[in-house]
């Protein structure tokens, strides 16, 4: 029973913090009517969120192994409400800046931990199947968190989205405190000796495919809200159920790559990521046709989604084998890497769709998409005998 409770809250702390990370992109709009900038300015919140998300987590992960994980955990939380809080009451672009810094800078290390506990408390036979569950607490809040919080900023205020987010993480704290696992094991060890996981060359290999991958999906998820309003023509009342069924495709990927962990694992990626590419190049030109293009989203928010377990499971897989000492960082290289491709991708959307048509951002993800298809599959080749 308490196996149960505890893989649904870490399910619900992914949740959390992926509402705080994506409704950004549901409210962007609302946040430059207010401080009177415009969305490739204000596109820069969700750039620089990234990057600062993707420098400090590994620092704060392997600090953070010399103490116990539930206690990191607990003050973690701390300062991640107090971030969150500061967004709801920021009145400029600065103060706001600010705060999506502070919220950055601890948000990937709680997902790291939660992730680490996960790989302890679950069977080994249930391991792909709930670290693809806590993957889709991100997706969930892209099915829940990001409409409601795109529904309060348009009827309320863009700060009471960001308020729902400070009630959320008061019910996470209070959780965690009675659910929270005391005694996962710890290898204790110095910094150096920690990032020797970087040099091996399949988690190299993984880190830079990852960075691909979440580059090509922020080139349009950066800017949703105008693509599905502005291009393809549908109404506000439309662009929340639209919201909400990308969040149900990327559930749906979540728990595909759930699947492809237990059967192949990375070497079952490369037909994906050849289709996303494909997708991509298809985006543009079938703009102007809404429901043609809605579709090409869904099919596109599963592609994105699919590799999370699969290199996840890879990298603590290589961890406990070869490098124990590097567990918390091997659980923190997902949200690093992806973060670092969020920034690349949005920061080129924002330099995109400064010169050009906001159209032609599929053929900039199409890049990136060929990117990780070469990576993947150069991954798989390489590795064609490795099975963890």
């Amino acid at each position: 029973m308490k196996y149960r409770l505890q893989s649904i809250l870490f399910v619900f702390v992914a949740f959390m913090l992926g509402c705080n990370e994506y409704m950004i992109v549901g409210v962007l709009p609302d946040i430059a009517h207010q401080y009177h900038d415009s969305l490739s300015t204000l596109g820069l919140l969700v750039t620089v969120f990234a990057l600062v998300y993707a420098i400090f987590t590994p620092i704060i992960t392997s600090l953070a192994n010399r103490w116990r994980r539930h206690h990191v955990l607990l003050v973690l939380m701390v300062v991640f409400f107090i971030g969150n809080t500061w967004t709801a009451l920021a009145s400029n672009f600065i103060s706001m800046l600010f705060s999506r810094v502070l919220t950055a800078t601890v948000a990937g290390a709680i997902i790291s931990i939660v992730l680490v506990m996960a790989s302890f408390v679950a069977p080994r036979e249930k391991r792909a199947s709930l670290v693809s569950w806590v993957f889709a607490g991100f997706s969930i809040a892209s099915v829940i968190g990001i409409p409601i919080g795109t529904v309060i900023s348009t009827t309320f205020s863009w700060h009471d989205s960001f308020w729902m987010i400070s009630s959320l993480t008061i019910f996470v704290f209070v959780s965690l405190i009675w659910l929270v696992p005391k005694d996962t094991p710890q290898f204790k060890s110095t910094l150096s000796k920690q990032f020797t996981l970087l040099k091996d060359t399949r988690v190299l290999l993984g880190v830079v495919f990852i960075v691909t991958v979440c580059a090509a999906d922020y080139t349009i998820y950066t800017y949703i809200r105008p693509l599905i309003t502005n291009e393809m023509g549908f109404s506000n009342t439309w662009l929340n159920w639209l919201l909400f069924g990308m969040g149900i495709f990327f559930i749906i990927g979540n728990k595909f790559g759930g699947y492809i962990a237990d059967n192949g694992r990375i070497h079952r990626l490369g037909g994906i990521y050849i289709a996303m590419t494909i997708l991509y190049l298809l985006f543009g030109p079938l703009l102007s046709f809404k429901w043609i293009a809605i579709i090409i989203v869904a099919l596109l928010c599963v592609a994105f989604s699919s590799y999370g377990s699969s290199t996840q499971l890879m990298f603590l897989d290589i961890a406990e084998k070869e490098y124990p000492q590097s567990l918390d960082l091997a659980s923190s290289l997902n949200s690093i890497f992806a973060n670092i491709g969020i920034s690349l991708g949005s920061f080129t959307a924002s330099q995109a769709v400064a010169f050009l048509p906001m159209r032609n951002l599929g053929y900039v993800g199409a890049v990136y998409g060929l990117a990780a298809t070469i990576l993947v599959l150069v991954l798989s080749k390489k590795y064609t005998g490795m099975r963890f």
